[in-house]
């Protein structure tokens, strides 16, 4: 059992412990209390706000709507007015631009070209909103002036800057391809840059804008006239060089100029060699009295001709370039074919006139002026590829202005090749043309001179002579074929002028002298041929040719010897023991043939000596043989009567034979 005072203190602890509880309880039930009426509060002054805001945001949303269509409509108005500002700016368009216009574009291009853009959209404006305003008219026919100012400007700038290009500069970008060591290429400026930007800038606009094609007529006529007039002036630069000086310069005459900027000499245009077109005798042209001058002047116009023809595909490929630059893309090749024109029509037009030059020249035997038809038409042909390159795209007829002048040249080339060996056939044997020492005769100087120019044009004249064949194997013109062709020529001239000469040999009554005519000129063609490239061309077709003028040469040499026959005759021993008539008949024979021998000539100091040594050996031995056998025969008193001379002063005598200063 419990104690009762534990039982008592243990109860009044129970008694503590709940009265805490019911303290606790009776707080926890205040603050729920309390906690319910601030829930009531909040839920209250919630609805309250609750009940504002929806007041509020009724009142707020049409004032924000109606703000918003404010703003809208502020917009709009300024839309409409910046509309009626652009409007209103193309109605002051006219005003704003009619003194730029009216003052024109020189000078200020880019000025100009904006006011001209500002028209143009006034005039795309009032034509699809107000086509019937006056405002249009206006527009327009400021639109129509500002563009003939730009097409007034773009032939101002064409005309004033367009300058011809000099004849040292043209001569200077001629030589600029041989030239390995030039150090910097010629150029040239045709137009300055700042007028040439100037010039695109306003071909644009004509073609873009102004619709416009007339500029491109301005463009070739003038750029053609500059052309035409720059190969002109070079022409005219040869004449003057040679008339003042009597040597132009050219390739022919390599030289240093003091206004050259590159100091270089030219060259001919694609020429290896050096051609002077030499004179060819009456013998050929059946002309009496010098032409002095007339081949200079020949030789002139030759390398003018040449140099213009080289200065012409030069030239067109720098107005190419140029106009590149200029003309829209579409229209630069007909463009091109236009500005030429005069320049190559100027030239082939040339190139006919020595074409009919050649062909008269032909009919009056003057082979020395158809010479000049042949370094033309080699160059003609070398220049050719390039022709071709800077005409691509040129008209047929264009095209084909070159090849015609080529075939025309080639025909008459060869025509004058055939006349010239029918002329070497039928030269008539004139006892007045004759040389009366026997010596060369101008028939055969002019032909091997002939012959040699035409080593220089070995390929050209066997083309010509390849064109005038019609069969199928002359079709490929092979230079082989060519080759043997001109050899078979060569051959036909040197036969031709073998016959002449016989036939000419036979005006001389002397035997002996026709020997010597015949020797001499026989003699100065196998050296003419041995001394050039002709003997390999013979030789193409006529191995033995060399053999036989050597054959022919001795020939004459017996014939000639035969003539002292009559001297040693005199002393034969067959003749004797008729002593006193045969010593005298060898003396006056003697005399007689020196005195006539020592006025015949023959130009080959070898070939002189030889003769002379010869006939001296023979001479000397038949005379001497006869003093040795008869010299102390007394025959007379006086021995000296009839032996005037001794065995040397004979040879010293036949030593003086063909020496007209002895």
């Amino acid at each position: 059992m419990i104690p009762p005072q534990e039982a008592s203190a243990r109860r009044r602890e129970i008694e503590d412990k709940l009265k805490q509880e019911e303290e606790t309880l009776s707080f926890i039930r205040d603050s729920l209390e309390k906690s319910d009426q601030l829930t009531k509060n909040m839920v209250s002054i919630l609805s309250s706000f609750e009940s504002r805001l929806m007041k509020l945001e009724n009142s707020i949303i049409p004032v924000h709507k109606q703000t918003e269509n404010l703003q809208r409509l502020q917009e709009n108005v300024e839309k409409t007015l910046s509309c009626l500002d652009h409007v209103i700016s193309y109605y002051h368009v006219a005003s704003d631009t009619e003194k730029i216009i009216r003052e024109g574009p020189t000078g200020r291009l880019e000025e100009y070209l904006g006011s001209m853009a500002k028209i143009q959209k006034a005039v795309e404006y009032f034509q699809d909103n107000s086509p019937d305003s006056p405002e249009l008219n206006k527009v327009k026919l400021l639109f129509e002036r500002g563009k003939e100012a730009l097409e007034s400007e773009f032939r101002s700038l064409m005309t004033r800057h367009s300058k011809v290009v000099s004849p040292v500069l043209i001569l200077d970008l001629i030589s600029g391809d041989d030239d390995l060591d030039a150090q910097e290429d010629v150029t040239l400026e045709h137009l300055p840059e700042s007028v040439l930007q100037d010039v695109i800038r306003i071909s644009r606009w004509l073609v873009e804008y102004g619709r416009n094609q007339d500029f491109m007529n301005v463009y070739y006529q003038i750029r053609s006239s500059q052309l035409d007039r720059s190969i002109k002036g070079l022409k005219e630069h040869f004449h003057k060089s040679s008339s003042s000086s009597g040597v132009p310069y050219s390739p022919a005459i390599p030289n240093k100029r003091k206004d050259t900027p590159t100091k270089k000499p030219v060259k001919r245009p694609g020429h290896e060699h050096d051609f002077r077109v030499k004179h060819l005798s009456e013998a050929l042209n059946d002309k009496h009295g010098p032409l002095a001058g007339r081949d200079d002047m020949l030789d002139v116009e030759t390398d003018a001709y040449i140099h213009c023809v080289s200065a012409f595909v030069k030239l067109a490929q720098s107005e190419y370039q140029l106009l590149a630059d200029i003309i829209p893309e579409h229209h630069q090749k007909k463009t091109f074919d236009s500005l030429i024109q005069d320049a190559l029509d100027g030239l082939m037009l040339e190139g006919e006139n020595i074409v009919s030059a050649a062909r008269k020249a032909i009919v009056r035997h003057d082979f020395s002026t158809v010479l000049t038809v042949f370094p033309i038409l080699r160059h003609l042909k070398q220049t050719k590829p390039e022709f071709d390159q800077v005409l691509q795209g040129t008209a047929a007829s264009t095209k084909n202005k070159l090849p015609g002048l080529i075939t025309s040249m080639e025909t008459i080339g060869a025509k004058a090749l055939e006349d010239f060996a029918d002329n070497i056939k039928n030269d008539p044997d004139k006892e007045y043309n004759m040389p009366k020492d026997g010596t060369v005769h101008e028939l055969t100087s002019n032909a091997i001179l002939f012959l040699q120019q035409l080593l220089d044009f070995q390929e050209t004249a066997g083309a010509m002579l390849a064109s005038q064949e019609t069969s199928s194997s002359a079709t490929s013109y092979s230079s082989e074929f060519s080759k043997r062709l001109l050899s078979t020529y060569i051959c036909k001239v040197l036969g031709n002028l073998q016959l002449n000469l016989l036939s000419k040999s036979k005006v001389y009554e002397d035997p002996a002298l026709s020997a010597i005519f015949l020797h001499n000129n026989y003699n100065y063609i196998l050296k003419s041929l041995e001394k050039s490239e002709l003997i390999q061309l013979v030789a193409v077709t006529q191995k033995t040719a060399e053999r036989s003028y050597r054959e022919h040469i001795e020939q004459q040499i017996q014939t000639y010897q035969r003539s002292w026959l009559k001297v040693t005759d005199y002393i034969a021993e067959k003749n004797l023991p008729v002593f006193q008539p045969g010593v005298k008949g060898f003396n006056d024979g003697l005399e007689e043939l020196c005195k006539i021998q020592k006025a015949w000539a023959i130009p080959d100091t070898e070939q002189r000596d030889r003769i002379r040594q010869a006939q001296k050996t023979i001479v000397k031995e038949t005379y001497g043989a006869f003093l040795q056998k008869f010299g102390s025969v007394p025959f007379t008193k006086n021995p000296e009567k009839y032996i005037k001379y001794g065995v040397e002063q004979v040879g010293d005598m036949i030593d003086r034979l063909f020496d007209t200063s002895a």
